[in-house]
């Protein structure tokens, strides 16, 4: 079984979530998305795992949501967005098998265990 986390390091959510991970002996593989964009196919791999839309696990209070107007925007305009500026990813997102979980609260990606 394979465990992965989208994080981000200077983000305290989180930071919470993989100490979380941590301290249920779950090991994950940190996947730092701000240094590593993830491609289109993980962004909708991701999505249809969370089973949300793009509108869902975008930042909208972002500045570059707002120069884009992603709230009005198309699914894949939001996906293609997110690949060019991967800040507008809401985090963490943690990945068990074929599922995944937003961490917002950390809890909930216990749900995955």
């Amino acid at each position: 079984m394979t465990t992965q986390i989208w994080h981000n390091p200077r983000c305290s959510k989180s930071r919470q979530t993989l100490q979380l991970l941590q301290e249920k002996g779950i090991e994950a593989e940190v996947f730092e998305y701000l240094k590593n964009p993830p491609s289109t196919e993980q962004l909708q791999t991701v999505l249809a795992q969370l089973g949300i839309e793009a509108a869902a696990l975008l930042r909208a209070k972002e500045e570059e949501a707002k120069a884009q107007n992603l709230a009005a925007a198309s699914n894949e305009a939001i996906i293609e967005a997110m690949t060019q500026h991967p800040k507008l990813i809401e985090r963490p997102i943690v990945i068990h098998n074929d599922k995944a979980a937003l961490g917002r609260p950390p809890e909930n990606v216990l749900a995955l265990f």
